[in-house]
């Protein structure tokens, strides 16, 4: 490979590095063509960019980025694929479904500005919660107080003629 494509992958890996705010190192080694193709069309579906590198050039591409990304150095050997995408825990879940089979397995990942270093980390990035699942979770605690509230005065308004009623009799 001539050194100006090389620079160039160098260069387009860092422009990914700064477009996505997460992505997960993966093993790829054992996959055939058509698991390869599978994998792709999952990752095209769920927003994730995958793509193939070399070890020296994403170790470059590392190397040039301005936040340091030396935690996951140890991680770039064999095979490895990158998974740049928007949500940090959609490629977790995706690799969780292969789990069982061990292929594709995952290497490192950088999520939520936090570095997770090996398989065992999938379960805590599967954990995750994405922003809008943050978002719904703060609005249905919002709402809770209200529903309460709204459904008391619904049922004071029943107390209250209950109450009346018994004053009537006792009168």
């Amino acid at each position: 490979m001539k050194k100006e494509l090389k620079d160039t992958i160098v260069v387009e890996l860092g422009q990914k590095l700064k477009e996505f705010p997460h992505f997960y190192l993966v093993d790829t080694t054992g996959l055939n063509a058509e698991q390869t193709s599978n994998l792709r069309r999952k990752c095209f579906k769920n927003e994730i960019k995958m793509v193939v590198v070399k070890n020296t050039l994403l170790h470059k591409a590392f190397e040039a980025s301005d936040i340091d990304f030396s935690p996951l150095y140890e991680a770039l050997k064999g095979n490895t694929a990158v998974m740049f995408t928007q949500n940090a825990n959609v490629p977790a879940k995706l690799l969780k479904e292969y789990k069982k089979e061990g292929i594709p397995a995952l290497k490192a990942a950088y999520a939520e500005e936090g570095f997770f270093v090996g398989a065992d980390k999938l379960e805590e990035l599967v954990a995750i919660k994405s922003k809008n699942e943050l978002i719904a979770d703060v609005v249905a605690l919002l709402q809770s107080p209200i529903k309460n509230v709204v459904s008391g005065l619904n049922a004071g308004g029943k107390i209250h003629g209950l109450l009346d009623a018994i004053a009537e009799r006792n009168k």
